[in-house]
């Protein structure tokens, strides 16, 4: 049940107000640093067995705070070019107000699955989600077999990329996964099991995150209880 745990990047002077993309230099600015700080004192506790993090710098600055005093390997930041912001072609760096006037700002909306956007460089929405998506199967199986099929791993990616995995998640048509938030800063957790993914957690960004840390063995020996991979029947903990 190899445990992924996924954290949007912090604010940037960009965030909100303009489509950064894979606009180079764009950093955390202060608002983003201190998210990233914050951040990286509630996952203190949690143990992991690798930090993941886009190649775009606000991604790595993020990645980089959670890791900063860890033990290895996820005391240092491995990048993964495929966790990266989705690839906006010509829509890069222009104002989010001025794209919303645009035809095609309408199909991203309504229509996702049937978006390429603009451009030598745009890239389908479906290709950005096949992408990420292939990506975490590799890390689940990767990390499960260096360190066991209960380990927990993180990645630091991007709005837009972490609401496509959450709805392959879930089981959701690309087409509804407007209707996920990723706030900045937010963690969002999914459990991989054999039989279905899990959404633990979604856009969070101050819970206690106890429950992430590793279990004590049933006293049962593990026998009686639900199979890995098995929901709680009504929901219960």
């Amino acid at each position: 049940m190899t445990t992924l745990l996924l954290v949007r990047h912090g604010l940037t002077a960009m965030t909100g107000p303009v489509l950064a993309g894979w606009t180079p230099g764009v950093r955390l600015d202060e608002r983003g640093r201190a998210q990233a700080s914050a951040l990286a004192g509630r996952l203190e506790r949690v143990p992991l067995a690798a930090v993941v993090s886009s190649p775009l710098d606000r991604c790595v600055e993020t990645a980089e705070a959670v890791a900063a005093g860890r033990p290895e390997p996820a005391g240092k930041v491995e990048t993964d070019e495929r966790f990266g912001e989705v690839r906006y072609g010509d829509w890069t760096g222009r104002p989010l107000k001025e794209l919303a006037e645009e035809p095609l700002w309408r199909v991203v909306q309504t229509h996702p699955s049937a978006v390429r956007f603009p451009g030598e460089e745009g890239e389908a929405m479906a290709g950005a989600q096949h992408r990420a998506v292939t990506a975490i199967r590799d890390w689940n199986a990767r990390i499960a077999a260096e360190h066991g099929e209960d380990a927990a791993y993180l990645v630091c990616s991007h709005g837009d990329i972490i609401k496509a995995v959450v709805a392959d998640a879930l089981g959701l048509h690309l087409d509804q996964f407007q209707r996920i938030q990723a706030d900045p800063a937010s963690l969002t957790v999914v459990r991989y099991t054999e039989l279905r993914p899990f959404l633990v957690r979604l856009n969070d960004i101050g819970g206690d995150v106890g429950e992430l840390l590793p279990k004590p063995p049933a006293g049962d020996g593990g026998q009686g209880g639900p199979r890995p991979g098995d929901a709680v029947v009504g929901g219960g903990a």
